[in-house]
């Protein structure tokens, strides 16, 4: 068990490891000591606030993640979370502003907004794969750039709220009864409360039933096994009578609802927001792809990915004003990212290598087990 466990872990240290030296050269090379560096992002991750803050920011990461890796478990490289993101908060911020409903209605009609919007996007590329054989990364990456613009068009046109000032562009603020509260508000429905100043997203709830309802999806389900087996192998899939064009089209729906619902923790959560405009963050679909590589599309590695991720944006945020350049950031996430995946595909290798031999060893030896005893030989002679 605990070879195990250390064998797990080993990517992740090693990556972390090399990530820190890489930074440490790029902070000497720009004239910066690495420990005065290191020393202030400690610091700013050392309070409860930070970590409030780390574990909101970690929600939308990890929403995304698991909306690529729904696609990664078939072998289907979804690249356009980004654009089924973005479109799907716009709308839904849209559409959630022009109603009024009760607030668990409101809430329930902005989801399925979203949902429906995000894979809905995904579902074109998926039409042209099974019905034209268009590859899925060059038509998603397409869609990407598609979305951009019409997001950009139907905003300044047709959703903008016309009493946002001058050269802002955003929809109407949603109403209250769209809103989640924060987690302390739900969970003192309970006769509970947090700690003050744990001012944690109330749509971390949803993010934990996702991870879960993800795994026993994928894991304990025959769709997931059909799912996992059309990814490994698509041949032993067809004889097993999966048709391959029903799982490509599920499939991709179902990772662009996901990826649909990245910006419903900014619009209903985020007392910032509560509306899609043009300082709405806009590539969080990119950084799940880097995250489910992290996870290697695991519910519980995907969230540990997520919150290193907005960790290391979070300790970084007080290096530009003491004169030390805060990219070192990017480099931190892009040189673990990076790293970790080597040391994956190495540790995969490796263990494939040692599966491989150890099953050539059992081979040899069962068929000199079975073979006959030779002439001279006085093996079952009579003592």
């Amino acid at each position: 068990m605990f070879e195990r466990i250390w064998r797990a872990s080993l990517a992740p240290i090693a990556a972390a490891v090399a990530a820190i030296l890489i930074s440490s050269i790029a902070l000497l090379i720009s004239g910066n000591n690495p420990i005065d560096a290191f020393r202030e992002m400690w610091q700013t991750i050392d309070s409860t606030e930070s970590v409030v803050l780390i574990i909101n920011r970690a929600v939308p990461y990890y929403i995304a993640g698991v909306a690529v890796a729904v696609g990664f478990k078939m072998n289907l490289f979804n690249i356009g979370s980004n654009g089924q993101f973005i479109l799907a908060a716009l709308v839904a911020g849209w559409a959630g502003a022009q109603v009024s409903l009760p607030p668990p209605i409101h809430v329930t009609f902005v989801f399925l907004v979203a949902i429906v919007v995000g894979g809905g996007w995904a579902l074109i590329a998926a039409i042209l794969n099974v019905t034209r054989n268009v590859n899925v990364v060059i038509s998603t990456i397409m869609l990407n750039y598609i979305a951009i613009g019409l997001v950009a068009f139907l905003l300044s046109e047709f959703m903008s709220d016309p009493d946002s000032a001058g050269l802002v562009a955003q929809t109407e603020e949603i109403p209250r009864s769209a809103q989640i509260p924060p987690l302390d508000d739900l969970i003192q429905l309970t006769g509970f409360h947090l700690p003050p100043g744990i001012d944690l997203y109330g749509f971390l709830i949803f993010a934990i039933l996702l991870g879960i309802g993800y795994h026993i999806l994928l894991n304990r389900s025959r769709f997931g096994y059909d799912l996992r087996l059309s990814g490994e192998n698509p041949d032993a899939a067809r004889s097993a009578g999966v048709n391959p064009k029903r799982m490509v089209l599920i499939t991709l729906f179902m990772s662009g609802a996901i990826a649909g619902m990245i910006g419903l923790p900014f619009l209903l959560a985020d007392p910032n927001f509560h509306k899609y405009g043009d300082a709405f963050p806009a590539t969080i679909g990119f950084t799940g792809l880097g995250l489910a590589l992290l996870g290697r599309n695991s519910p519980v590695g995907i969230a540990a990915a997520a919150l290193v991720w907005a960790m290391i944006e979070r300790a970084t945020q007080r290096l530009a004003p003491i004169g030390i350049p805060a990219e070192i950031g990017k480099i931190l996430q892009g040189s673990f990212l990076l790293v970790a995946v080597i040391a994956y595909e190495v540790i995969r290798r490796r263990n494939e290598a040692a599966a491989t031999a150890a099953a050539a060893e059992a081979t040899a030896r069962q068929r000199l087990q079975a073979q006959p005893p030779g002439p001279g030989s006085t093996a079952g002679a009579p003592a």
